[in-house]
């Protein structure tokens, strides 16, 4: 629906709780209709889906292909697969003490759900958790970012001739919309977006005991050690960290890197940045950079945010932007204090902060893993060098996840459960556990009539023995 009066969000919610409540969305072969309608509804409308996000966003088909629909698509494909015996009733051990007796583990649908999206990569963010909630048999309220207002159109006219409202529906506003929807009772609230904003959702689900998935974010460090191979660290970092102009929730916040290989690396970054691009001339014609694979800014607030980092720290290269085209230059700083706001927010652009560390007295690993368990849990870390040598920061860190010579790859696997710790989110999702989180696993016991022991029964008789046994 479109934005929507008080009454008439209320009332879809009501026609939702209905819904779930008459049992209509609970058989498997119902489950996979609708997911194939979704999958079916998504080809049809990826055009539509994809001029909207150029529009917002400045994304490319091609980005928006990798980054949106294909994950979304091969998400699907493995629910269709797979929700059959994710879904069937399983058998359970029973312990000698409960005998003659039968274990099982039924899976239900938490319910009626409410999914709140950002606007960074807003195909996927509301359609991935979507799945979840069809898979598991719930219903879903679709609350899609306003900053993105011809994405968020384009999704609500697909979902609206895809569903019912009373089984899925897209509700759009803004604040105060949010703050209607969190005061409402759900039995599952999935949020993706900043820490700040996760914790006004959580303080909201508290009042009814709600419990909630939250995807947030946080400061996602890079490390290059003297062992990395620069040219593979320095291509994927540029990759990393210009995809969708840095606003990726996992792109590479910071790094921290090596002293020995410090110069190395800037040199090498320079010019896989300029490789990336090279057919455009980066960065000719008065272009920042070329504009077909470039996204854009979000907004002007974002943007002044971004470019008042530039004076945290001395500009290695780049530096440039363009308020009119909310654009600004891939940008290397050098940081001296961790004390500047570039290194105390979540930097969502194109702005990469440098630090340094060396070995004079303390070895690096020893540095990077007294300077990490210092911080807030990240979404994502990455390491760049000897594996081994990764596998030991992992251990001694914490994070959503994360890549060994490697960035963002991670979440392209359907395989890896995908989300955070601590600050940076709680619950995780993809393939099955996006199934899991939107269910709950019902614990049955099946007891026989015969034989019926004493001994369970007041006044215990023979409790010495039984004693021995429990």
């Amino acid at each position: 629906m479109e934005k929507g009066t008080n009454e008439n969000i209320l009332k879809i919610i009501e026609s939702q709780r209905s819904f779930f409540k008459s049992g209509r969305s609970l058989p498997v072969t119902f489950r996979k209709q609708m997911l194939l309608k979704l999958l079916n509804a998504i080809e049809a409308n990826e055009k539509d889906l994809s001029d909207a996000l150029w529009e917002d966003m400045h994304k490319s088909y091609e980005e928006a292909y990798l980054t949106e629909f294909s994950i979304v698509k091969e998400e699907i494909r493995c629910h269709l697969k797979h929700l059959s015996q994710w879904s069937a009733r399983k058998k359970a051990s029973t312990p000698l003490k409960l005998q003659p007796a039968r274990s099982y583990i039924v899976k239900e649908p938490l319910g009626n759900t409410l999914i709140i999206s950002p606007w960074n990569y807003p195909v996927q963010l509301l359609l991935c958790p979507l799945i979840g909630a069809i898979s598991a048999g719930c219903t879903a309220v679709l609350k899609p970012s306003p900053y993105v207002p011809n994405v968020s159109a384009a999704l609500a006219k697909m979902i609206k001739g895809c569903f019912n409202e009373e089984y899925i529906a897209v509700i759009q506003g803004n604040r105060e919309v949010n703050t209607l929807l969190l005061e409402q009772r759900w039995d599952l609230i999935f949020f993706t977006g900043s820490p700040s904003l996760g914790k006004t959702v959580m303080a909201a689900a508290a009042k009814n005991l709600t419990p909630v998935i939250l995807e947030l974010g946080g400061k996602s460090p890079c490390i290059i050690d003297k062992s990395a191979s620069i040219e593979i660290a320095s291509r994927r970092i540029a990759w990393g960290k210009t995809l969708n102009c840095g606003q990726t929730c996992i792109a590479p916040d910071y790094i921290i890197i090596h002293k020995d290989v410090k110069e190395r690396f800037i040199k090498a970054f320079k010019e896989e940045l300029d490789k990336l691009h090279r057919e455009n001339n980066y960065p000719a014609n008065n272009k920042i950079f070329p504009d077909r694979y470039y996204a854009h800014i979000i907004n002007e607030k974002a943007f002044d945010r971004l470019v008042s980092y530039l004076n945290d720290g001395k500009i290695i290269f780049g530096g440039k932007y363009d308020r009119e085209n909310l654009l600004i230059e891939p940008t290397l700083i050098d940081i001296d204090s961790c004390d500047v706001p570039v290194m105390q927010e979540e930097i969502f652009g194109p702005i990469l902060p440098l630090i340094t560390f060396d070995e004079t007295t303390v070895p690096f690993k020893d540095k990077v893993l007294e300077f990490l368990k210092s911080k807030e849990k990240p979404l994502a870390l990455y390491y760049f060098g000897k594996e081994e040598e990764g596998w030991d920061i992992i251990a001694g860190t914490s994070s959503g996840g994360g890549c060994i010579n490697d960035v963002i790859m991670h979440i392209a696997n359907e395989n890896l459960p995908f989300g955070g710790v601590g600050n940076s989110g709680m619950g995780h999702y993809h393939n099955k556990e996006s199934f899991e989180c939107f269910s709950h696993s019902r614990s049955i016991l099946c007891s026989g009539t015969w034989p019926d022991f004493p001994f369970r029964y007041m006044p215990y008789r023979f409790f010495s023995l039984i004693k021995k046994i429990v």
